[in-house]
């Protein structure tokens, strides 16, 4: 086997930092409580759709496969390009383990029906970038990821701000990028990104579900939980933001900008999350941009500590921690925008 990159994809899975994906747990007893009958007129349709599950066929290799080679990428795009496989792998992956674990954990036949279908998505999802990852031999080990990567626990109600954010958000970095290609179609250095159109729609069926969950219970959206909202809006666009900074050989390759990219995926999910959200991030406000880039300096500098051994190493991982929380909570108190949250909040994948 020919060595093409330093660490084993599945040792890259396992890693823990603030900005990597996680595998998360919860309260499945509460989650059994879900009353979808606030929103059956809505939810009915939606599982009808899931049921005749549209990508069935889609998740299959072509011939476009045969003629690409991870060796014959720069070294700075290949190590970027599989992070960011792995990286998604592991999103898609942490979404099939937790669906399914509701559905086994509950006796709630709308929910287990609904998580049942998500887990079923989600492993094509993650089954498919593996498959990438296996024409170079470096597949992620799913059974180990899934039995020693560390578990986070959220509450039920972090649970569906965290994962309508990211579905949402990850609808919005897929069909960007698709549509991107589409027009510049000699960017397309990867047969993986012709998926993406029927892809991000499969993300975007799984966000209106959990847009309907929320809905459920009109308390998710009012009092303090607004607050929780703005935290978890400004904690997965900063991560985004973070995480694509990071890689800049791979959107060089795509011939994307970095901050045009993320400036319209954020956009595009502000606008999704309308449906739902009481509030809304102001991206027209010049703060927030400044903040954006404050929290990724302030990583560059954690990360440079978590490098460094020694007393030096020790105080750039305090001072950029301590950076980074600062900076974190100066982009929360940038004044939000009140949003009207309309009657129906189904939405279709048109952007």
């Amino acid at each position: 086997m020919n060595v093409i990159i330093d660490k084993d994809t599945t040792d890259i899975a396992m890693e823990e930092s603030v900005i990597s994906p996680r595998f998360y747990t919860t309260n499945y007893k509460e989650l059994d409580k879900i009353d979808v009958n606030r929103v059956k007129d809505e939810w009915d349709p939606l599982i009808e759709e899931m049921r005749s599950d549209p990508n069935k066929n889609h998740f299959k290799k072509t011939a476009d496969w045969d003629h690409f080679d991870f060796k014959d990428l720069e070294p700075g795009l290949r190590k970027e390009f599989i992070d960011f496989l792995v990286s998604s792998l592991t999103s898609e992956f942490s979404g099939c383990v937790l669906y399914k674990e509701m559905k086994r954990q509950e006796t709630n036949q709308d929910v287990c029906e609904l998580f049942a279908m998500m887990a079923r998505d989600e492993a094509r999802h993650a089954g498919f970038i593996n498959d990438a990852l296996r024409e170079a031999n470096i597949p992620v080990n799913l059974g180990f990821l899934s039995r020693k990567k560390k578990y986070t626990y959220f509450s039920p109600k972090f649970i569906y701000y965290a994962t309508y954010l990211s579905e949402k958000i990850g609808y919005a970095r897929y069909i960007t990028i698709f549509r991107h290609l589409e027009k510049n179609p000699e960017s397309r250095f990867h047969p993986i990104f012709k998926w993406f159109e029927e892809w991000c729609n499969d993300e975007f069926r799984h966000g209106e579900a959990f847009s309907l969950l929320i809905r459920t219970d009109p308390k998710l959206t009012s009092g303090i939980n607004v607050y929780w909202i703005k935290f978890f809006l400004v904690a997965v666009y900063a991560t985004m933001y973070v995480r694509d900074h990071a890689r800049p050989e791979f959107h060089k390759a795509l011939g994307v900008d970095i901050d045009w990219y993320d400036d319209k995926v954020l956009r595009t999910t502000t606008e999704i999350s309308r449906q739902v959200f009481p509030i809304e991030i102001d991206h027209d406000n010049p703060a927030w941009t400044k903040g954006l880039k404050r929290v990724n300096n302030a990583m560059l500098f954690f990360a440079e500590g978590k490098k460094t051994k020694g007393p030096i190493g020790a105080f750039k991982r305090f001072f950029g921690g301590l950076r980074l929380g600062i900076a974190f909570v100066r982009l929360y108190l940038i004044p939000a925008k009140k949003n009207k949250v309309p009657v129906s909040s189904r939405l279709q994948p048109s952007y």
